[in-house]
């Protein structure tokens, strides 16, 4: 399937009761089979139940080479829970460690960014009910939102 535009969403929310950032990516699958055959020269298919474990490999990998996530001064140590196919895109569920509510929250993402140069990344970054987001346009990949 072709589409015209290339683009994620990252939605970052903190929440309060557990303490954590909880984290979803979502892209579109067939890039992002692209893009993880591209970095990892292997055979990719997530929608492959016998290929899951495999696909959990690279998804991890990946995700930890292009999103970063600091809360304050600090780099959250985010945890890496698994991925679904949600239709044409797949979802990335991650969470960070407990940490205290942020006042400032920095998002560094660059996914797809080895396979698109006109890629769009929005960041959502919810905390205490308040959300505030922004469009990321190829090679931009910084935000910082204080609340």
């Amino acid at each position: 399937m072709f589409h015209p535009i290339h683009v994620s969403t990252t939605n970052v929310e903190y929440n309060k009761q557990d303490g954590k950032l909880e984290v979803i990516c979502t892209i579109f699958t067939d890039d992002f089979e692209a893009a993880l055959a591209k970095q990892y020269h292997a055979k990719t298919d997530l929608s492959k139940a016998e290929m899951h474990a495999a696909m959990d490999a690279l998804v991890k990998s990946y995700l930890e080479q292009n999103l970063h996530i600091k809360t304050g001064d600090n780099a959250s140590k985010l945890n890496y829970l698994g991925f679904e196919i949600n239709r044409e895109a797949t979802d990335i569920y991650l969470e960070s460690e407990k940490t205290a509510s942020p006042k400032k929250v920095a998002v560094e993402v660059s996914l797809l960014h080895n396979l698109f140069d006109d890629q769009i990344n929005i960041v959502h970054i919810t905390v205490n009910g308040v959300r505030k987001s922004e469009k990321l346009d190829y090679p931009d990949k910084k935000i910082e939102q204080v609340f």
